[in-house]
This record gives C-alpha cells, sequence and structure tokens, in this order.
C-alpha cells in the first residue's frame, strides 16, 4: 500500500506532463497559423501590386491615346519664324581664249518667313548677286520677295506685297539642286527674265484635292524707259522691282498649275502696259500716251517616270509701240539694238538617274534650247543676228543630298560660238 505523499507526487508528475504536452503542441499550432497568415499576407501585397500595375497601364494608355487623338486634332503649332536659304557658285572655262573665263559666286540668298497665326504669314527672300555689292562692283543686293499672307479660305490665300509671277518653271522654282545644269537655262533667262517678280495683291490656292494651283494678281508693270539699246535679253532692262517703280500703268496677271504623281503641266500669262504715260525712270514725251503693252506666256510640262526626267517649255512675248521706244532711248536704226516687237524661245530636255545611292544620285542630261530675242522689230530697223540662238548642253547632276549638289556641263552655242563652255558648280538649298 502506498504512501498518500506518493500519490500526490505522481498525480503532480502527471499533471505537469499534459500541461508541458498541451503547451508544446499549442506552440507547434501557433506557428503554423502563423506562416500560413505570413503567406496570405504576402499573396495578398502581391495581389495588390498586380492591381496597382494594372490600373497605372491603363492610366498611361489612356493617357496616351488622349494625347494622340488631341495631336491628330489639333497639331502643335509650327515655328513663329523660320530661315532658309540657297546659293551657287560657278566656275566658266571659255572655248575661245580672247574670252575671260571665271569663277563666280551668283547668288547667295536668305529666306526670313514669319506666322503671326494660324491664318497670317509673312515671307521673304533677300538676295546678294555676285558676292559683293558697291558702286564699283557688278553685285547687288535686292529683294527678291516679300509679302503678307492671308489665309481666306482652305483654298484661297490672299497675297499683297513685292511677288514672283507665276511664269515657266524656274521663275517661282529656282533653287540650284531643283534645276539641272550649272546656270539657268537660257529660255527662262532671256526670253521669261528670272526671276522676274512684281509688287501688288494676288489671289492665290489650290483646288480639285489641291492638285490645281492658281495664281492671278494685281502688279506694278514694266518701264518702258529703262530700255538700254540691247536686246539680247529681251524685254529684261524694262523690269522694276519694286525700286521707286513708275505706276501711271499696271499689269496683271494669270498662273495655273495642275500636279499629279510624275507630272506637270502649267500654263501662266502677264500683260500690262509700259509706257507708263511718259513718266518713267527716264521721262520721254514719245511715251506719252502710248500703249506699248508687254504681253508674255508661255506653256510648260514635266513628266517623271522610273529614273527618267523629262522637261519641256515654250514662251512668246510682244511689245507694243516699238517704235515710240526706239525713239525714247534713241535707239540707232542700224546698230541692231532695236527693242523687240515679238520675241520667242523653247527647250526640250531628258535627265536619267543612273546611279542612287540614299538621297544622293548622278543624273546626266541633255537640254535644246531654241530662243530669239528679236524674232521682228519696227521697219527701218535692224536686229543683232546673234539674238537667234540655238543652244545644246550636256551635262550630269552629283547630289550628295536633295539639298546639295555638285554640276558639271558643256554648253554649245551655234549662232555665237564665243559662248560655247565648259561649267562647274555647286549648289544648295535649306
Amino acid at each position: 500500500m502506498h504512501h498518500p505523499g506518493f500519490k500526490l507526487t505522481l498525480l503532480a508528475a502527471l499533471v505537469g506532463f499534459s500541461f508541458n504536452a498541451h503547451a508544446e503542441s499549442s506552440t507547434t499550432s501557433l506557428e503554423a497559423k502563423l506562416d500560413q497568415l505570413q503567406q496570405e499576407m504576402a499573396t495578398l501585397k502581391q495581389q495588390l501590386a498586380d492591381e496597382k500595375a494594372a490600373r497605372q497601364t491603363q492610366l498611361n494608355n489612356a493617357v496616351k491615346d488622349a494625347v494622340a487623338s488631341n495631336l491628330a486634332d489639333n497639331p502643335p503649332p509650327e515655328p513663329d519664324t523660320s530661315i532658309g536659304g540657297y546659293g551657287e557658285l560657278s566656275y566658266s572655262n571659255y572655248r575661245d581664249g580672247s574670252v575671260k573665263d571665271q569663277v563666280d559666286f551668283n547668288r547667295f540668298v536668305l529666306f526670313l518667313g514669319h506666322r503671326f497665326n494660324d491664318r497670317l504669314r509673312f515671307y521673304s527672300e533677300l538676295e546678294i548677286e555676285h558676292a559683293v555689292s558697291s558702286a564699283d562692283d557688278k553685285g547687288e543686293v535686292e529683294v527678291e520677295q516679300g509679302y503678307i499672307e492671308y489665309n481666306l479660305t482652305p483654298k484661297a490665300n490672299l497675297r499683297a506685297g513685292l511677288m514672283l509671277v507665276p511664269l515657266g518653271i524656274l521663275n517661282e522654282t529656282h533653287e540650284p539642286p531643283t534645276y539641272y545644269g550649272v546656270l539657268r537655262n537660257e529660255v527662262e533667262t532671256r526670253i521669261i527674265p528670272s526671276t522676274m517678280r512684281a509688287a501688288g495683291v494676288a489671289l492665290q490656292g489650290r483646288v480639285l484635292d489641291n492638285a490645281l494651283e492658281y495664281n492671278v494678281g494685281l502688279v506694278t508693270s514694266f518701264d518702258a524707259s529703262k530700255y538700254e539699246g540691247d536686246a539680247s535679253y529681251g524685254i529684261h532692262d524694262l523690269h522694276t522691282e519694286a525700286s521707286e517703280a513708275a505706276a501711271n500703268n499696271l499689269a496683271v496677271y494669270a498662273g495655273l498649275n495642275y500636279r499629279q504623281p510624275g507630272w506637270l503641266l502649267g500654263a501662266g500669262l502677264y500683260t500690262g502696259n509700259t509706257a507708263q504715260n511718259g513718266n518713267g525712270e527716264n521721262p520721254s514725251v514719245f511715251l506719252e500716251g502710248k500703249n506699248a503693252r508687254l504681253t508674255l506666256w508661255d506653256v510648260h510640262a514635266k513628266y517623271s517616270i522610273g529614273d527618267l526626267d523629262l522637261q519641256a517649255l515654250y514662251a512668246r512675248g510682244t511689245l507694243g509701240d516699238t517704235l515710240a521706244i526706239n525713239q525714247a532711248v534713241a535707239v540707232v536704226p542700224a546698230s541692231g539694238g532695236a527693242a523687240p516687237k515679238s520675241f520667242y524661245g523653247w527647250y526640250g530636255q531628258a535627265a536619267y538617274h543612273v546611279w542612287k545611292s540614299g538621297d544622293m544620285r548622278l543624273s546626266p542630261f541633255v537640254r535644246y534650247e531654241r530662243y530669239n530675242t528679236q524674232a521682228s522689230v519696227d521697219a527701218g530697223y535692224t536686229t543683232d543676228p546673234l539674238n537667234d540662238e540655238t543652244v545644246t548642253t550636256v551635262g550630269a547632276n552629283f547630289n550628295l543630298s536633295r539639298e546639295v549638289v555638285f554640276k558639271a556641263d558643256y554648253q554649245n552655242y551655234k549662232t555665237d560660238n564665243k559662248k560655247d563652255r565648259f561649267d562647274l558648280g555647286v549648289g544648295y538649298m535649306f
């Protein structure tokens, strides 16, 4: 029989064992629950992060779509002020040793434009010819263009100022990389006196899905009193260029150019009385009340197919009351310098891109020109036979880019072979 103390000791041991076992079991269970809770919290955090990233992506896409839509509906404005320009340097080596070979920086031109608002703009070109301009040099500083343009409707612009007349191909687009040959072609220099410009007002725009461009204007006319008795450049002497120009008589012009991918077809007309009622730069009673009307027109075309470029132009002009002009400037009847009653010229040109790499290209060309700056004169006056000429030009343009070109050509003159020469040139625009 056990002692009572022994029973108490045994009971205490059993209770202690049970308590320890239960405590260990409870600790194990709590640790497991803590691990599970931590895993659930980590999972929840990841879900929240994923949802946040998804919402941010949706927000970013919505912002991008909104910005793209806004830019499409409201494109960013053009820069308020823009600059540009072009220039050309040439070297001419004449076959006839008696003629001076020469290098000339023919033109240095700066363009300045400004946008006042979405409908109102300003355009200008300032040109320096032959590098130096002074009383003792041949160079000139002149404003080639300077006009305000106001957008009346999407298809009509009102212009006012000094503007280029829409005749021929070169007169409005004459940057060196845009044409073949070191120098500008003879027809658009002697028959159309490029760059022909006048001061006044005009309406310009595009219709027929922007394929047809029209340009009509009321501008200053030429001045017959400025004729210098040399018709080798046709009526070039008569131009006024808005330099204190006589405005007793005005002129009108109209130009149309229809463009489609690969081709252009156009025509231009200019007409105005040049007598200025005898109040021209050199006033003369011989021109008072006269209608020395100058009318000049042309048709032109360009066509490109593959690597082949074709171009052609015909121009003709008439001048009224040339007897009064000859008397006003005292032209000697037998001198050959009579003012022309009519004059004309035409040319055809073909070029082929034999090599291309990016914007670089090599393009040989050939051009055939025929012109006569004194096709007819007043009875009793003689013409200069050298003004009836045929010119063949063969050469090549090498474009380093669409904006920079090196050129070389050889020109043969049928009548005046002293003009035969080899030319080199470089031109640029920006």
